[in-house]
């Protein structure tokens, strides 16, 4: 698979579960740890709407911003990182959501976040040289 066609299956990607995040507040509540409310002092709901936007806003600079393809693949991964904590807070909880129904698909689903991480640093030519503004060779 070429990387342009994998960011633009991360962009689709991203861009879908955003829309969800508005349309299925619910579902992406229990994603949400307690602790999370105390230190941003927002509520769950807000929380959701907050990654939703995000996760938007990161596809549509996926596809739409070339000359910041790396910048937004950096900031891809880190959002995949930021998020990592809900999903293991789904999984202590045994908390179920759509398609994550079972232990071990929450459990399953830790380990997709590093490879979202990777891929969305491939798929963007995001290494660090790179991203420090070294010369491509």
């Amino acid at each position: 698979m070429s990387r342009a066609v994998a960011r633009w299956i991360l962009a689709a990607a991203l861009g879908a579960i955003g829309v969800l995040h508005f349309t299925g507040t619910r579902g992406f509540r229990v994603v949400v740890p307690e602790w999370a409310t105390r230190l941003s002092h927002l509520d769950k709901d807000a929380i959701v709407l907050a990654s939703g936007a995000a996760e938007i806003a990161l596809a549509a600079g996926l596809v739409a911003l070339p000359a910041e393809r790396r910048r937004i693949g950096w900031a891809t991964a880190a959002f995949f990182v930021a998020v990592f904590p809900g999903n293991v807070h789904q999984w202590r909880t045994q908390r179920s959501t759509p398609g994550l129904d079972t232990d071990a698909r929450r459990f399953g689903r830790l380990f997709l976040q590093p490879v979202l991480v990777a891929w969305a640093l491939w798929a963007t030519n995001g290494s660090i040289r790179r991203f420090r503004g070294s010369p491509r060779r």
